[in-house]
């Protein structure tokens, strides 16, 4: 997991993110707002709420730098799945215990200057709804002490819900937020103020539809 990785869009990551744009404005009819707020360079953390599989793909596809991504280790036991999401900047991350390596790797690569996406819901939502904020996103928040950017999607959901085997045409609206200073909140603190900040985006981002 110590590999350097470039925070410069690499051709697997420009290839990837042009027909991406496509899909998801053929498919999606995707609207995207605040894209200003994610910082050009430096580290930054990318907190999204989670509705479906499609979200690392929209939470990446219109911006100008490549994003790191925790995905779980079982897609990377295929040997070609393993070389394409390892190009896309993915890292492996065990699910259903606490993964020190992918924690330190995700503070490693916050620190070195390069954009991170990670969901502190945990996992899909299983209606639609905003989930609790785990508060294991508040060690990487405190360690890492970079800006945090929060994302919050609307239609992903609907598009490819949990449980659905393909996904549908579906718009699809999404908003990037003011960069956060969190790194001297308590974890506590910490949840409340993303769980407090995904609310308030939804509602202003349904009330601009």
């Amino acid at each position: 997991m110590s590999e350097p990785i470039s925070d410069q869009p690499g051709v697997i990551w420009k290839l990837a993110q042009t027909l991406c744009r496509i899909v998801t404005t053929v498919l999606f009819d995707l609207k995207v707002y605040g894209l200003h707020n994610v910082p050009k360079t430096g580290g930054v953390l990318l907190v999204s709420n989670h509705q479906s599989y499609l979200d690392p793909v929209l939470v990446g596809v219109r911006l100008e730098r490549p994003l790191s991504y925790l995905a779980k280790s079982e897609l990377f036991e295929n040997p070609v799945l393993n070389w394409l999401i390892r190009a896309l900047h993915a890292f492996p991350v065990r699910q259903g215990a606490g993964d020190v390596g992918a924690v330190k790797e995700t503070i490693r690569r916050l620190q070195e200057g390069r954009a991170l996406n990670i969901y502190p819901e945990g996992s899909r939502t299983p209606d639609g709804t905003l989930q609790p904020i785990e508060l294991g996103v508040a060690l990487v928040v405190r360690r890492a002490k970079v800006p945090v950017v929060p994302v919050i999607l609307d239609g992903s959901f609907h598009a490819w819900p949990k449980g659905r085997k393909l996904f549908r045409a579906w718009p699809i609206r999404m908003s990037y937020g003011p960069p956060m200073d969190m790194s001297r909140m308590k974890a506590e603190e910490i949840g409340r103020t993303i769980e407090t900040t995904f609310r308030q985006m939804l509602a202003d981002l349904r009330k601009n539809k």
